[in-house]
């Protein structure tokens, strides 16, 4: 509640006037099921206790700049923060950058269907998800943003519509080619549960995360690499399964089977990209059936395989997360693995929550040891999807 008031005051502090309202939109962890999101595979999110709020207001078309959006944040905790100023009518892809660029890719989007039309609007954010951290900072923030929009202007878009709507915002505007995952796990999740998605039918369904009852937590390490979904590394690993898929002759990696049909491509990097993506669909239905017979230990076994397909096969994970990985295995952690699109950001551990301490200091002890940054390391609760503050 703190956090609310605060932003809501400092609405007023900055723009003159209240906010119509606040909305929260969660970041995620990714328990299993990386990068398969745009091959139509099966991922597994749940959405955590760590969220942006975005406070707006809608314009009149009687006010001076009744057509612009005004966006602010309160990132970097400046005591009146900088505003980026853009006309609605002309955004368009590379018009706006940074941050900003999140809430207005989504004002676009909305304006790309037919039958709507956002007007300007004033915005403040504030959110507590580490940015480039894998934990879907930027999905947050578009998340809360078009949930607010849904509500102020009625829009009527059910969860898997916005999901769709945010993603072509971040693949078209912002100019990342990120799958939808991120933004199912931000509006669909449930407390206490994972979310299983099928990101060819957008079917979903909640799975209890049994942690509570077992004493076990779910620990973030993040190795403060930050990563980007915009540069080249996320987009090559795409292209490379669309060659897979070509040689294939199939639609998409979710059609195949198993790994003997990837036999047929010739390539050997083509081959192991797709490997990653048949073997870590597996995981995700076999991570589904542990959970459901509450057998941690299967479960964990799955996410360290799942980290050295990223690893060895995928080649998105980096020095810090191999070791943030390994340090938490040696120190006694039930499973874990890197998590995000790579490159950086965080590695997940399952644990006893009466490790927390032995493994967090383990890690530390392991990055002071190979000259790295330290890590921010913290517990996350499987939190509920986005709504109204």
């Amino acid at each position: 509640m703190e956090r609310t008031e605060n932003l809501r005051q400092n609405f007023f502090k900055l723009y003159g006037h209240h906010p119509e309202g606040i909305w929260r939109a969660p970041g995620r962890v990714n328990l299993i099921g990386e990068h398969t999101d745009y091959n139509l595979g099966y991922v597994l999110p749940f959405a955590i206790d760590k969220n942006a709020l975005v406070a707006i207001r809608r314009k009149s078309a009687r006010e001076q700049d009744g057509n612009q959006l005004n966006l602010a944040s309160t990132y970097g905790h400046a005591e009146i923060p900088e505003i980026s100023s853009v006309a609605v009518d002309e955004l368009q892809p590379g018009s706006v950058s940074g941050w900003a660029a999140y809430p207005a890719a989504v004002a676009w989007a909305l304006n790309q269907l037919d039958e709507e039309e956002i007007s300007g609007f004033d915005l403040l954010v504030d959110s507590d998800v580490p940015v480039g951290s894998g934990l879907s900072s930027s999905h947050a923030l578009e998340v809360s943003t078009i949930v607010a929009l849904n509500d102020l202007y009625e829009l009527g878009l059910s969860h898997t519509r916005m999901a769709q709507l945010t993603q072509q915002a971040e693949n078209e505007f912002v100019g990342a080619p990120t799958g939808i995952m991120d933004q199912s796990a931000s509006l669909m999740s449930e407390a206490q549960h994972a979310l299983f998605l099928d990101c060819r039918s957008m079917e979903a369904q909640t799975v209890p995360l049994p942690l509570a009852q077992n004493d076990a937590v779910v620990l973030v390490i993040d190795t403060r690499v930050e990563h980007s979904h915009v540069d080249g590394g996320y987009a090559a690993r795409r292209r490379s399964c669309e060659e897979a898929s070509a040689i294939l002759q199939v639609s998409s990696l979710r059609e195949i089977d198993g790994v003997a049909q990837l036999e047929a491509i010739a390539d050997p990097l083509i081959r192991r990209r797709a490997r990653h993506i048949v073997t870590e669909n597996q995981r995700v239905l076999d991570t589904v059936k542990a959970l459901e017979d509450g057998d941690l230990e299967a479960v964990g076994e799955l996410l360290y395989q799942s980290h050295v397909s990223m690893r060895d096969d995928y080649e998105i994970s980096c020095d810090e997360l191999d070791v943030a990985v390994e340090a938490s295995l040696q120190a006694g952690a039930i499973g874990a693995r890197m998590t995000g699109g790579g490159f950086g950001g965080s590695s997940i551990a399952l644990i006893k929550r009466e490790q927390i301490e032995a493994v967090s200091n383990a890690v530390i002890s392991a990055f002071e040891q190979a000259g790295y940054t330290l890590p921010n390391i913290f517990t996350v609760v499987a939190d509920q999807g986005a709504g109204r503050a």
